[in-house]
Formats: structure tokens, C-alpha cells, sequence
């Protein structure tokens, strides 16, 4: 199950919504891709209690990863490996898909030397003792709304014969929204015509990059450290965060968002000049 902030354990739990640690905190990050028949779930933890880091050193306790979906599923994570990859036909995936770490005992636990607890349970920590198999700390939750079973689709394409323009970029709510006044525009009675509009593609990615940086960087900055912000809530922007965080792209700026856009788009440019030159040949 999913524990929300208000979950009551009789004894101190380790999470950022409870005041049994002074100092400490446990929270994830989540991405998420498909490959092929398979979703790939990478985790990247924030758990700063050295009393829990050493339980899960000596084996004495593990994580426990709960993705919550139509249905609901458990996976037991190496610490020092922290992603899963589930089979298509395991798992059904709805439009709200939420996941949250555990931290589990597995054996029985003293807190007497656990001296990260707040004062109050100074004369009680001796005697609490967690059996095995109990919770000893959850993480927050990280919530997948909407788009989820395509969650690296990002472009919308429109068809609007009234558009003033031959064509017309909106960032919607989900998706690169790319509004053409005609089927020519998209190169419809062409071979290849994916390949065609990549610029379009680039463009629209071009637009949604610059606006990321606007929205998350730093006031009077221009660059935007994937690691320290939390998770975009607009859901383009998730899509856009899990995808750099795929790609291993750490810092997103003005100066280096055409070679982002490089990493994350699978070579779309490249592509590109390669249907340009098939297509030249081929007049030949």
C-alpha cells in the first residue's frame, strides 16, 4: 500500500512528513520509459539518516519499491541498483500511476543507538525494538498523471485550414502542440515524411527547452541543475524532465540546449540530412 503523510506507526518512521527525526529525511525521484515490452522505472534517492543507511549496508534492511496502479505491486530493490523493469503483460498501467519507496526491517531492529531521533524519545529509544518485516521509513510519493502510457510522446499534430500561418507551435498541457494549415505543410505526398518535419520537431523541443529553463531556473540565471529541482506538476514538463534524466542530461542552460535537444531527440536532425540526401540520390 501507499502511505500518506498522516500514517500513524507506533513507533518513530522515517519520512519527511513526520517529526520523530530531527534532521534526516528520506525522498525519491522517479523516471520512467518504455523499451519496447518493457517499463523502466530508475530511482534516485535522497536518504540522508545514517542509522538507516547503515541497516541497509549490513543487510539488516531493504527497500522495497510500491508502484500503485489498477492493480498494485512490490519489488525489492539493491540499494546500490535502484531501478526495475516489468514485463508489459505484468503490470497495467492507468493515467494515475503512483510509486513510493519503503524502507523495511528484516530483523528485528533496536533504536537504541539511533541517535537521530528528537528528544522525546531520549528515555524511550532503548526499549523500542521494530520486528522484523515492519516499516521503518517511507518516502514521498511520486504521482504520474495522465500521458503515462506514452509518456516520451510529446508532439500533437493539428490540421486547421483557417490557421493564418502555414504553421503554428503551441506548448499545450501534455505535448508539443504543432497546428499545420494544410497536409502539404507536413509533407504528406512524400516518402519519408517523418523525416521531413523534424525540424518542426526540433522547433517545438527548441520552444519547450526555453521555456524549462525560464520556469526552473534560478532568479537572474539561465541554467536549470536537473538534480536540484523537484519534479515539474505541468505535464509537459514532467515528460521533458524524464526524458533529460534518461539521457543522463544534468544541467539544462541557453548555452547548451541544442546539444540537449541532441541527446533526447534520437538524432531527428540527423535524420533529416539523411532523407534529404536519399531523396537527391534518388533524382539522380
Amino acid at each position: 500500500m501507499i502511505y500518506k503523510k498522516d500514517a500513524n506507526f507506533p513507533y518513530p518512521i522515517l519520512s519527511s512528513n513526520t517529526f520523530a527525526y530531527d534532521e534526516s529525511d528520506f525522498m525519491i525521484k522517479v523516471s520512467f520509459e518504455e523499451d519496447g515490452d518493457l517499463y523502466k522505472f530508475k530511482i534516485q534517492d535522497h536518504l540522508t539518516s545514517e542509522f538507516v543507511q547503515n541497516l541497509l549496508q549490513k543487510g539488516e534492511a531493504q527497500y522495497l519499491l510500491v508502484i500503485q496502479s489498477k492493480d498494485t505491486k512490490f519489488f525489492s530493490l539493491d540499494q546500490n541498483n535502484l531501478q526495475v523493469e516489468i514485463p508489459k503483460n505484468r503490470m497495467s498501467l492507468s493515467s494515475r500511476t503512483s510509486i513510493q519507496m519503503h524502507i523495511v526491517a528484516k530483523a528485528d531492529i533496536s533504536f537504541n543507538s539511533n541517535h537521530e531521533l528528537n528528544q522525546f524519545y531520549n528515555q524511550l529509544k532503548s526499549s523500542i525494538i521494530v520486528p522484523k518485516f515492519s516499516m521503518l521509513g517511507f518516502s514521498n510519493i511520486v504521482t504520474f498523471e495522465g500521458g503515462m502510457k506514452n509518456p516520451l510522446d510529446l508532439f500533437e499534430k493539428r490540421l486547421d485550414p483557417q490557421l493564418s500561418s502555414a504553421i503554428k507551435f503551441e506548448l499545450g498541457a501534455e505535448c508539443i502542440i504543432i497546428h499545420f494549415r494544410d497536409e502539404e505543410v507536413q509533407f504528406q505526398s512524400m516518402a519519408k515524411a517523418s523525416a521531413f518535419i523534424n525540424p518542426y520537431l526540433y522547433t517545438g523541443l527548441r520552444m519547450a527547452l526555453e521555456r524549462f529553463i525560464g520556469t526552473y531556473a534560478e532568479e537572474d540565471d539561465d541554467i536549470v541543475e536537473l538534480s536540484q529541482i523537484t519534479q515539474p506538476e505541468d505535464l509537459l514538463d514532467y515528460k521533458l524532465y524524464n526524458l533529460m534524466i534518461s539521457k543522463s542530461v544534468e544541467e539544462l542552460s541557453v548555452d547548451n540546449i541544442d546539444e540537449v535537444i541532441g541527446r533526447i531527440s534520437h538524432q531527428i536532425i540527423e535524420k533529416y540530412v539523411k532523407a534529404v540526401k536519399e531523396l537527391v540520390a534518388n533524382e539522380d
